[in-house]
């Protein structure tokens, strides 16, 4: 199983014999944002196969690989693929990378993403930075976990001194920055009319089927966590395209060198 505890310390051996000690700061880099590996210097690679508590994931856009290398002076793990709970009904199968990159030494961790927007403020092409998330699937990476660290506070799941640093760099590069709510579904269908105007009368700014179970595992392995949409697409019923995952692709891959610049000054600068 990807959570044993013998399969992260096989990982974590593994990770060090390739890269030596680890970076203080790991990217999960969904759909769009992978162009910010290529950026980096030094860079090795190692593939998810190599890692036994790394689970690979079949969607198109993910390579399934751990690229280390430098952005600027900073040294930084990126992660190219993550596990989807569509694809097993599984949310708690980041568990073992989270757990792997903590137990390895890992600080901090960046998850990026393509989602919807709910918000005509935050078209398509549009960066937003995670403020906070809504779980509405109601399912917990956690369920199973003892002991009172299992009730993790998630009043500030996304750090606040990462978003203000965030902020900065977006003003520095005059990058534009939306901020906003993240709420998570689990798919792979997409949502329907009804269930956005629920969800925007919740207060959610963007949509997505991912990042918010790896939140809620960094949160619980002491990871700070930042988390950034990369926006694709407007949410069902708010234009007149038709939704598919290949649109999303499209329009993540014209929208990924603004994305991935801004990822990796933002890095640079830490």
């Amino acid at each position: 199983m990807p959570t044993d505890p013998a399969a992260i310390a096989a990982t974590v051996a593994q990770l060090a014999s390739t890269f030596g000690p680890a970076p203080d700061v790991a990217v999960v880099l969904g759909s769009g944002w992978a162009p910010a590996a290529r950026q980096m210097d030094d860079a090795l690679h190692i593939p998810y196969s190599a890692l036994p508590a790394f689970a690979a994931t079949q969607v198109d856009g993910h390579v399934n690989e751990l690229v280390l290398g430098r952005c600027g002076a900073q040294r930084v793990a990126m992660l190219l693929g993550r596990s989807h709970t569509y694809e097993s009904g599984d949310c708690a199968a980041m568990a073992g990378a989270v757990r792997s990159l903590k137990a390895w030494g890992v600080e901090t961790l960046v998850l990026t993403n393509a989602a919807g927007s709910l918000r005509a403020h935050i078209p398509p092409g549009s960066l937003m930075l995670i403020a906070d998330h809504i779980n509405a699937v109601q399912h917990s990476p956690l369920l199973g976990e003892t002991g009172h660290a299992a009730f993790v506070d998630m009043t500030a799941a996304y750090a606040p001194e990462l978003r203000t640093h965030a902020r900065s760099i977006a003003a520095r590069c005059q990058q534009p920055l939306a901020e906003g709510t993240y709420v998570w579904v689990q798919g792979p269908q997409f949502e329907t009319p009804a269930e956005i105007r629920m969800f925007a009368a919740w207060g959610a700014d963007a949509v997505g089927m991912s990042t918010v179970p790896e939140t809620i595992l960094a949160r619980h392995a002491g990871l700070r966590v930042l988390g950034l949409s990369l926006i694709t697409n407007m949410a069902a019923g708010l234009s007149s395209e038709a939704l598919t995952h290949a649109a999303t692709l499209r329009q993540a891959e014209m929208s990924s060198a603004a994305a991935s610049r801004f990822l990796f000054e933002m890095l640079s600068s830490w």
